[in-house]
């Protein structure tokens, strides 16, 4: 079955809970090549989603799919190294579902990062971007992690979006960010299905349409969470040039290589909210 129920929801949930004492009430989703900021966690319990039944797990490079329980600055948290996407054959409620588990167990806040093309001609790699808003294409397709019975115990048939990315939480990185001495971008993300990069016309229309950044992942997660009335704050690692002329190429080594220079810019500025929470 492609939608998820309240009994998968709760069940592993109490999977997760046996694990440790923790209760987590911030969850962070760590995007490509960009799991590192885990290692700082201290108390930590890992776990390999692989252990939790019906979990969808990664087949990616970069994305270990593992749960970090733990804390961080002060805060108990959940974290996710890594992700299922909707282009590795899961269904988009399945891709989302992590984010109904993260509710279950009480987590109010969600940081949801992820390792983004620029679509903005200003935007160099190793920039962070943070998301004020997203155009999801996917969705407007019909592809939406809410498709299927509604979930009343978490939230409406019909969430409003107008709010997608919560405002105090992104000047809350705006200060972090000037604290720490790390300069961010802020700017529009759209969630294209992938797995293949775009065209030269893909980056130029989506450029028409408003869009700064390109990936293949958040806006799911996000569309689930805002659901479930939890506060966002969404970070995106430029991870390579627009390529709006067709004279370069783009490669997921190249993704990679770009998270050593936005870990450290992006554990700075998570770190700096997490003591302002």
């Amino acid at each position: 079955m492609d939608f998820v129920t309240l009994e998968q929801v709760r069940t592993l949930a109490e999977a997760i809970r046996r694990q440790s004492d923790i209760h987590p009430r911030v969850g962070l989703i760590l995007g490509s090549g960009l799991g590192a900021l885990a290692e700082e966690v201290t108390s930590r319990k890992e776990t390999d989603s692989a252990d939790l039944p019906g979990w969808p797990r990664s087949t990616v490079a970069g994305h270990e799919g593992k749960l970090v329980l733990g804390r961080l600055e002060g805060a108990e948290v959940l974290i996710l190294k890594g992700r299922a996407h909707y282009y590795e054959g899961y269904s988009m409620p399945l891709v989302g579902l992590p984010v109904r588990v993260m509710q279950q167990l009480g987590v109010e806040t969600l940081f949801v990062t992820n390792a983004a093309g620029a679509v903005n001609p200003d935007f160099q790699p190793g920039d962070l971007m943070l998301i004020t808003d997203h155009v999801n294409l996917i969705g407007m397709a019909g592809l939406s992690p809410l498709r299927g019975p509604n979930l009343d115990e978490f939230g409406p048939r019909f969430p409003d979006m107008s709010r997608a990315y919560d405002r105090q939480l992104l000047e809350m990185a705006k200060e972090a960010a000037r604290e720490a001495g790390v300069p961010v971008r802020e700017g529009v993300y759209v969630c294209l299905a992938g797995p293949s990069f775009e065209t030269p016309a893909d980056l130029r229309f989506l450029r028409g349409i408003g869009v700064d950044a390109v990936g293949m992942s958040t806006v799911p997660e996000v569309t689930v969470a805002r659901h479930g009335g939890m506060r966002v704050l969404g970070i995106s690692g430029i991870s390579n040039k627009a390529n709006l002329d067709g004279n370069t190429t783009t490669s997921h080594e190249e993704v990679l290589a770009a998270g050593e220079i936005l870990v450290p810019r992006l554990t700075a500025v998570i770190k700096g909210v997490l003591r302002r929470l």
